[in-house]
């Protein structure tokens, strides 16, 4: 059997749909040594996906970049579908929410989440019109759609009508450079980051729906109310309307004590997920919500938004909170932070539950998929 998997989100620094692709071609190579793995993209891959491939060489995982011309660079009408029927592709998995138009019958996609419909103000206008036009076509499209949570499940069948039969539910997970680190082997990081030891830490993109304005008010909150010499860590790439966020910080007068990093490679990311003092997670919308599980399977103490998601993924191994109340939040962490013992229970369930998911598992399940899809099973 020879799968296609899009490739498309490996041309760049890995993100979470990146992180995805990459985790889940890897872990399917491993479990399936007897099946073929192909990643396929029309552009170069990152030369980080390059290294890491040629570091941990697997004989039935390859990159493939299809040769193209004026006509087949309209990849997803024409290069991709001419490309998996010369190339013997039995099925293709989406991984970004676009499949080829031309393979219905034998096409899975990934739905990560709707946000480009529930939430599209907290979208760039020309990105948000154009998944909003092709996703329904893209659903129609796929012989089986996979979400990582029952709550994207739900509201891609009520939003389209989808069969929920269509339907496959597969949680995703931690990567495995993700366990605790000592905090002597967080130094190094911290310091070379400009660090203090006393930190509340946020992971993720910076963009309008993971709400960071809401977190910037509670943390000014939070350093009236407590003695700590606490930081704010925003740890992530800078994505848009930046300019208004930079403004909040500086009329919440906390300038001095906000530190973005951005991106950050794995090893950074565990030595600041290991150290700091809470994690907090405001997002007002998610599909699964990796970085709190990220953060749990380091042992940190993690606060995260009461949303449907959320509440799904982390169950009862994080504090939630309303994601829109600023009182609530700078509370919630002031109080944690002044509580030791419940600080360690916190991060002690976490670990434990983070522990419950795996990529070999998302791929196993995926497998599944694929052979439902193909009439293996």
């Amino acid at each position: 059997m020879l799968i296609g998997i899009d490739g498309l989100p490996l041309t760049s620094r890995r993100t979470g749909v990146g992180h995805y692709t990459f985790e889940l071609a890897h872990a399917l190579a491993l479990i399936a040594p007897d099946e073929q793995f192909s990643l396929i993209s029309q552009s170069p891959f990152h030369a980080t996906v390059l290294a890491e491939i040629k570091t941990a060489p697997l004989l039935n995982l390859g990159l493939k970049n299809p040769a193209t011309t004026l006509i087949s660079r309209r990849w997803w009408a024409i290069g991709l579908p001419l490309y998996l029927k010369r190339a013997g592709i039995d099925l293709f998995h989406g991984t970004n929410y676009d499949v080829p138009l031309w393979n219905k019958r034998r096409n899975i996609i990934t739905v990560h989440d709707l946000s480009i419909f529930s939430h599209p103000e907290k979208h760039k206008d020309d990105i948000g019109r154009r998944a909003r036009r092709r996703l329904p076509i893209m659903i129609r499209s796929t012989a089986r759609i996979i979400t990582p949570t029952e709550s994207v499940k739900r509201e891609i069948v009520e939003r389209f009508g989808t069969e929920p039969d269509k339907i496959t539910v597969i949680p995703e997970a931690a990567r495995q450079a993700f366990r605790p680190a000592h905090l002597h082997e967080t130094a190094e990081t911290r310091r070379r980051l400009d660090i203090k030891n006393d930190f509340i830490l946020f992971v993720g993109t910076i963009e309008p729906r993971k709400n960071l304005s809401t977190l910037v008010r509670a943390f000014a909150q939070v350093t009236r109310r407590t003695s700590h010499q606490l930081q704010l860590v925003i740890a992530g790439g800078q994505g848009w309307l930046m300019d208004d966020f930079h403004l909040l910080i500086n009329e919440a007068g906390i300038r001095d004590s906000v530190r973005m990093t951005g991106y950050l490679d794995d090893e950074d990311l565990r030595a600041l997920y290991s150290s700091c003092k809470v994690f907090v997670y405001p997002s007002l919308y998610e599909g699964f919500g990796l970085p709190p599980l990220e953060a749990m399977a380091c042992g940190a103490p993690v606060i995260a938004s009461r949303i449907s998601a959320l509440s799904e993924t982390l169950e009862d191994s994080a504090l939630f909170i309303d994601p829109t109340d600023v009182e609530a939040v700078a509370k919630t962490i002031v109080d944690l932070l002044e509580n030791e013992e419940q600080r360690i229970r916190l991060a002690s369930r976490g670990l434990k539950h983070a522990a419950r998911f795996s990529w070999e598992k998302t791929a196993r399940l995926t497998l599944e998929a694929y052979y439902q899809v193909l009439g293996k099973t």
